[in-house]
């Protein structure tokens, strides 16, 4: 009896890590979610923000910023019409998603004292991102991996997400940074 009641306590004990970094997973999700739905839904947010907000699904843990730090913005080709989301996941950690009104695009970063390479890697293997967007190609570098995505929705739609390769690696800089463009070209 006495073993089969340490026995929970052990596995409860491993459990509650793994739910309190749950916020992690959630705030990557949802910036996701946020890029795609700015950028193929600009009725969300054409008359006011709040259809946006909800679509994203994180409550008051997203909100609007009025500017972030040089290391989240978006490459300078990017950078017209800028509007900047604060994702607050957890104490130490969380995400910045940066949207234009002029450009069909979106710039997701993440970063903080809390590794987020396993949450990421989490969210881009399940079933509900790879619902929405297909895998096309990896590219590592060193300890980085790039990986391209194309919206199933509308092929046009791309993303670049990068991150380091494995666990650990990367919790003293920016650790998680996705571009998506849709192309307006043809």
């Amino acid at each position: 009896m006495i073993k089969r009641i340490g026995a929970a306590f052990v596995g409860l004990a491993l459990a509650v890590p793994a739910q309190a970094e749950a916020p992690l997973e959630q705030g990557f999700a949802g910036s996701l979610r946020g890029c795609e739905e700015w950028v193929l839904n600009p009725a969300s947010w054409a008359d006011g923000v709040e259809p946006f907000v909800a679509t994203v699904g994180l409550g008051n843990r997203m909100g609007l910023v009025k500017s972030v730090n040089e290391a989240a913005l978006p490459p300078e080709g990017l950078r017209a019409g800028n509007h900047y989301w604060r994702i607050n996941s957890t104490d130490d950690a969380g995400f910045i998603l940066v949207v234009s009104d002029r450009l069909p695009m979106c710039h997701i970063t993440g970063g903080g004292g809390s590794d987020l390479q396993p949450f990421v890697e989490t969210v881009l293997s399940g079933d509900e991102f790879l619902l929405r967007w297909e895998k096309m190609d990896d590219d590592r570098h060193g300890d980085m991996v790039s990986t391209t995505f194309k919206n199933r929705e509308d092929a046009r739609f791309s993303m670049v997400v990068s991150r380091a390769d494995s666990p650990g690696q990367r919790v003293d800089r920016v650790q998680v940074i996705a571009t998506a463009m849709f192309d307006t070209s043809g």
